[in-house]
């Protein structure tokens, strides 16, 4: 998954498609509310075959757990489709009566005050952890509970290397430049970039946001209100800044223009490269191509100026919501797959058809013992509540271009100071679409 561009969403496509509704009723459970046999609710997700895979199981396993509530899953496009479906449907109040999306800023955009049921003061939410619910948050009421675990954007490291060169886990970026110098000497690659997917280059920005945060507690209040801004935040522009850094220093592989992530993942697990900014969900990628090296591979934090505040960025699960337009029976029995949600049963559900990238944000919810090193590296930040939110769960605003301007920085083409002035006046034309204050 890359981080969340705010491309402008187009057409309404969406509105034609026939939803795909996929049975996942056991041969236990009752029918639906029509045959006088229970209630029967709809589960909308979006059609990856994970996601789908993954909803099926969750409602086979709670319809075969009581006999007053049969769940069905029905699926819908994703990327801007499914986001204009989504949004349609509760406008015109024929959303299923349980749904899936994101959390954060694109859920603030559900306009959830008037669309969504508020879950606030449900006995289910106190097995949620504390750090979900401002995600799913409007107001004073709470609408969603985690479904997914949350990752983190740092760096993957090769651990062989590490150890082969005595080196260890920097939490200064002065560290990192440290460990990279002496990687290179030794013939191998410090710092991977593959920038033939454009969208990774944006984890030295996205992925430093704890570090601005650090430096700067109001900068999401104060950036979504027009007032601060990358170019001359001290703080903000530091990711501009690593990105040309690297490049200027000659730290990343030759090929860095023409790699793509699997291109990476192989360099990485070879230990031809030793360290590749990244999105922790990446775990799946390196099941794909490099199965054998999943343990070699370990992942730190993005480190900023101050080891005392070292800590992660962090990406959270998506939310599960009820929409107002459910009502009645149907709103119990969504409450009810709701109180499932939030229990170790549909963990360990959802972690035997996917691995996890890192921890549920359940109480009572532990990874298995048999994750990898990466998702227990970030498991151990949250432990340590070491980790704060992406800038995307604080703020609505982020600018279509920004992974084109990281790759120019990052290529030597444009300065780090050029490309964050460019960057915010990208960020302006967003926020002026928006509708926002101050802009």
């Amino acid at each position: 998954m890359a981080p969340r561009s705010s491309r402008t969403l187009t057409g309404l496509a969406a509105l034609t498609l026939a939803p795909l509704v996929l049975s996942a009723c056991s041969a236990g459970s009752l029918g639906s509310s029509s045959d006088g046999e229970g209630t029967s609710i709809t589960f909308l997700v979006d059609n990856a075959p994970q996601t789908i895979a993954t909803a099926e199981a969750l409602a086979e396993d709670f319809n075969a757990s009581q006999s007053e509530v049969t769940v069905e899953v029905e699926a819908r496009p994703q990327g801007a489709e499914g986001d204009n479906l989504v949004k349609t449907r509760l406008q015109t109040n024929s959303m299923a009566d349980v749904f899936a999306y994101n959390s954060g800023s694109l859920f603030q955009q559900l306009a959830p005050q008037t669309s969504l049921t508020p879950l606030t003061g449900e006995a289910f939410l106190d097995e949620v952890d504390d750090s979900f619910e401002p995600q799913v948050s409007a107001g004073s009421d709470v609408y969603g509970v985690p479904l997914g675990t949350a990752f983190g954007g740092g760096v993957l490291y090769n651990r062989a290397v590490y150890d082969q060169l005595g080196l260890q886990v920097p939490t200064t970026w002065a560290e990192f430049i440290a460990n990279s110098e002496k990687i290179k000497a030794a013939g191998i690659a410090p710092v991977v970039q593959t920038y033939a997917e454009t969208w990774t280059s944006q984890l030295l920005v996205l992925g430093d946001f704890h570090n601005v945060a650090a430096a700067n507690p109001s900068f999401a209040e104060e950036y979504t209100a027009g007032e601060a801004k990358y170019a001359t935040d001290p703080a903000a522009i530091k990711g501009f800044e690593h990105t040309q850094e690297i490049h200027d220093k000659a730290l990343m592989n030759e090929d860095f223009a023409s790699a793509r992530v699997e291109d990476g993942i192989r360099m990485l697990a070879a230990g031809e490269g030793a360290q590749y900014p990244l999105l922790s969900t990446n775990v799946a990628t390196i099941l794909s191509v490099a199965p054998e090296q999943i343990d070699d591979i370990g992942f730190f934090a993005l480190p900023g100026d101050d080891a005392a505040t070292n800590g992660l960025t962090a990406w959270f699960p998506g939310g599960v919501y009820v929409p107002k337009s459910t009502t009645g029976d149907k709103l119990e029995a969504a409450k009810q797959f709701l109180e499932y949600l939030v229990t170790p049963a549909a963990c360990d559900i959802q972690s035997e058809e996917s691995v996890p990238t890192g921890p549920y944000l359940v109480e009572g919810c532990e990874l298995p013992d048999d994750v990898p090193q990466i998702t227990k590296d970030v498991q151990a930040y949250f432990d340590t509540d070491q980790q704060s939110p992406a800038l995307e769960y604080l703020s609505p605003i982020k600018g279509p271009a920004l992974e084109q301007i990281l790759v120019e920085v990052g290529s030597g083409i444009r300065s780090a100071q050029d490309g964050a002035a460019l960057y915010d006046q990208d960020v302006e034309k967003q926020a002026q679409q928006l509708g926002l204050e101050g802009w």
